[in-house]
């Protein structure tokens, strides 16, 4: 399994949007892709405005090719998305997963 990892800085008040955005658009196209596995968002504030981190766990780099293109390092941001940021990584990272540890409890009802 592989983690792509991304981090872009939206302006401050436009945060809230960014995440309706990630939320309306860009998770519903993710869950329709085979491969994908889950995504996070993590968020806080920073000087620039409000920070952005959204982690997403695939089946294989091969899956994230139907996300990201042949260049699977390169940022997914579409116009939409970048109009709300202040800067934005142009790179993805990835790293292969090679433990995962879970209590089993179920997760608190804010937490995705």
């Amino acid at each position: 399994m592989i983690s792509r990892h991304w981090k872009g800085i939206a302006r401050r008040d436009l945060a809230d949007r960014y995440v309706s955005h990630l939320e309306t658009d860009t998770l519903p196209r993710l869950v329709s892709l085979p491969g994908f596995v889950r995504a996070t968002i993590l968020r806080r504030d920073v000087a620039e405005g409000t920070e952005f981190r959204v982690v997403t766990v695939w089946d294989s780099l091969e899956a994230i090719k139907a996300f990201a293109g042949t260049d699977v390092e390169a940022a997914v941001v579409p116009d939409t998305a970048r109009a709300m940021m202040v800067d934005y990584d142009p790179r993805a990272v990835h790293y292969e997963i090679v433990a995962t540890v879970e209590t089993g409890k179920p997760a608190a009802p804010d937490v995705p």
